[in-house]
């Protein structure tokens, strides 16, 4: 059978060039105010984000160099040179002392905004474990924990968001707050179904329609354990997030530049001029990572069955519900359930990965961002005698597939706009 794995790899590599900062960016830079340009990031692409903006300012406009500034908050490994924003590297996507010490420095810089400055903020997922600033009798061990606790639960990035938001100084609206009356203008890229502009980095210069009442319902639904610190700071009226309406917004304003459906629809176009046809599940797709992919899995055996050249391409975020000791993230197992199930057929070949270069993993750059299975993955199978179910069992998708040699080892992209899963039905 002919090796479908260059292919995946540039439907892939399609999807995570068309949400590229260095590409994307200037054409949505607004012009440069009579103050200063401050220039707060946060998330996976905040450095190459502020980076681009800098060529913008500098290089195209020619400004003061002195009249730009600022500080961007970034995931440990996805730095790059800069040369008047500083670039400082955290957590994620559990938070450490630097991603604290970076938050309060923003929050910092935001403050000293006049009116006649703009306050730029550039976003991209990620950026809510970046930017952590706990709410005033919260301590850092106690948000870190909240953190944890919602990322081994299952629930959606919308709902984790939703407690985060009411726990920070800096989320839901807070960081708009900070910089009045300066003008505020919000670029992100999209790393969340549906692009809510209040989800993505947890919203912090818009408003919020999420309550305290949401937040504490969500950590009764999922059973999170919490200090009573953290219950406290849930039930105080004075950490409810900023609503629509309030002053703060006046003069902010919130700009997407890429989305999703942005970097699905250019993975479609290159799967299309291979010369297959699309099933194009859309951009927004959520629920337990094994769920997805069992129904997938029937898609492509009925394509095969039927004779069909077909590509079946989607985007959005999955969740695992951590049950087991091993280590792995969403598109991982995502393509271990699909190993699974597809490993006595032939003529399907799946990849899965995240945009940002990580699924998952221990918030180093080295991280997998998901993995690959074909003929190869299925002989290997055999081969060492592995049984996908236990790996599952265990939720140890990186074990299993580097035992097999299948992991997607790309590093940082820079970028983040979900995940992108091919599945190439080949009869």
């Amino acid at each position: 059978m002919t090796d479908r794995r260059p292919l995946l790899r540039a439907i892939f590599d399609a999807a995570v060039a068309a949400a590229h900062p260095d590409s994307i960016l200037a054409a949505h830079l607004p012009q440069p105010p009579r103050g200063r340009i401050i220039c707060l990031a946060a998330g996976k692409g905040a450095a190459a984000m502020a980076a681009a903006a800098e060529r913008y300012y500098l290089d195209n406009l020619k400004i003061d160099p002195a009249r730009l500034s600022g500080l961007a908050t970034t995931r440990h490994g996805y730095g790059v040179p800069t040369r008047r924003i500083e670039i400082v590297e955290a957590g994620h996507p559990v938070p450490d002392e630097a991603g604290l010490k970076a938050a309060d420095r923003t929050l910092a810089l935001a403050q000293t905004a006049k009116a006649d400055d703009l306050v730029l903020v550039l976003l991209t997922g990620g950026g809510s474990a970046n930017w952590i600033a706990p709410a005033d009798g919260v301590t850092f061990a106690q948000k870190q924990q909240v953190n944890k606790s919602l990322l081994r639960s299952g629930a959606p990035i919308s709902e984790m968001n939703a407690v985060r938001k009411h726990l920070s100084r800096i989320k839901g609206g807070r960081l708009a707050r900070t910089a009045m009356p300066a003008q505020i203008v919000t670029l992100a890229i999209s790393d969340v179904p549906h692009d809510d502009p209040a989800t993505i980095a947890s919203g912090p210069t818009v408003p919020d329609t999420t309550t305290l009442s949401d937040a504490r319902a969500i950590v009764a639904r999922y059973n999170l354990p919490i200090d009573d610190a953290v219950r406290s700071a849930l039930d105080d009226e004075r950490n409810e997030s900023c609503k629509p309406g309030d002053a703060a917004f006046a003069n902010a304003r919130f700009g997407l530049i890429a989305r999703p459906k942005d970097s699905l629809d250019a993975a479609v176009s290159t799967a299309r001029n291979a010369g297959y046809e699309v099933l194009d599940l859309g951009a927004d797709l959520e629920g337990e990572a094994r769920d997805v992919a069992a129904a997938h899995a029937k898609l492509a055996a009925k394509a095969l069955s039927d004779k069909r050249r077909l590509a079946i391409i989607s985007g959005g975020e999955l969740t695992v519900t951590v049950r087991g000791t091993g280590r792995g993230g969403p598109n991982q197992e995502y393509v271990l359930a699909l190993a699974d199930i597809l490993k006595d057929t032939s003529g399907i070949c799946v990849l899965a990965g995240d945009t940002d270069g990580a699924d998952g993993g221990a918030g180093a750059p080295t991280d997998p961002a998901g993995a690959i299975a074909d003929q190869r993955t299925f002989a290997k199978i055999r081969e060492l005698k592995l049984d996908p179910k236990v790996a599952l069992e265990n939720n140890d998708a990186t074990a299993f597939f580097t035992a097999t040699g299948d992991l997607l080892n790309i590093g940082p992209t820079l970028t983040n706009v979900n995940d992108i899963r091919v599945i190439l039905i080949d009869p």
